[in-house]
């Protein structure tokens, strides 16, 4: 047989198992599909994709004011013939998860956040008017009350997002981190009442902000840290893109880290409209 001839034969033969394989994994992931409910912001389908993540580097600002990321090229393609970095990444960093085990003794590591919640509706509450006029704006529970009031109960297992429009301030970090002479942050975040009232009345199992943390910039004692972490649910800072998304209605997937024991990590987050 010649030359020409066999290397068709292989091509054939290997369109043809690559076309059983993508079969039999549809037919699996239909089969999958057909044994858990999806929830209902899923079922209704979306048309879109938006990137709901800051990108990581070292000029991102952080809550402790030093890079969160150095990156270390070991390998480089002149020289190897491939490009690899070493890494070194504080987990709070950037668009980041905060785990349970964050603000807690014994609480689930982000590889432990069960996968049926990283694929979850998203509530946006827009605060963005009163974080204009005051850096030290607060989710309360009348924000959540007229979410509610416009857009009807809050899922099951939905992710609560504050939208203060703290995301287009984090090319400056004096701007987003706030500062002041007595070298206390200023920028807006859930108050505690509010945090109570998601933990009571709803089934929510991630908050979200746009800034550097679950408790405002002032906070003392990190009270919001501490009302929900401990209680299973995780948070997720340094969220992008929440003025591209509706109040209510789309899907939002959390990529969360997985390494073992970690306490949180960057996460690379996009919303389904």
């Amino acid at each position: 047989m010649c030359d020409v001839c066999v290397m068709n034969a292989v091509k054939e033969r290997m369109l043809s198992r690559r076309d059983f394989f993508k079969t039999s994994a549809a037919v699996g992931a239909a089969a999958t599909v057909g044994m858990a409910a999806a929830p209902a912001a899923m079922a209704a389908g979306h048309g879109g994709v938006v990137d709901m993540s800051h990108k990581l580097s070292p000029d991102f600002p952080t809550f402790f004011g030093v890079p969160g990321i150095s990156m270390e090229q070991q390998f480089n393609f002149a020289e190897h013939g491939f490009n690899l970095m070493n890494l070194a990444i504080n987990e709070h960093t950037a668009t980041h998860i905060d785990a349970p085990l964050h603000f807690s003794a014994d609480g689930n590591s982000v590889d432990e956040i069960p996968v049926s919640d990283l694929v979850i509706p998203l509530c946006v509450v827009d605060i963005a008017a009163k974080a204009a006029e005051d850096a030290d704006a607060q989710v309360t529970p009348d924000d959540l009350k007229a979410w509610i009031a416009a857009n009807g109960d809050i899922p099951d297992k939905a992710c609560i997002a504050m939208h203060s429009g703290w995301a287009a301030k984090s090319g400056d970090a004096a701007a987003y981190v706030g500062n002041d002479a007595d070298d206390v942050k200023h920028f807006p975040s859930f108050h505690i009442e509010a945090t109570q009232m998601l933990l009571e009345e709803t089934t929510a199992v991630a908050m979200a902000v746009d800034t550097l943390s679950l408790d405002h910039g002032p906070s003392p004692d990190f009270a919001t840290h501490y009302a929900w972490l401990p209680s299973g649910r995780y948070g997720i800072e340094n969220l992008a893109g929440l003025d591209n998304v509706p109040a209510a209605g789309a899907t939002l997937v959390v990529g969360a880290p997985n390494h073992v024991g970690g306490t949180g990590g960057p996460a690379r987050i996009f919303a389904m409209v």
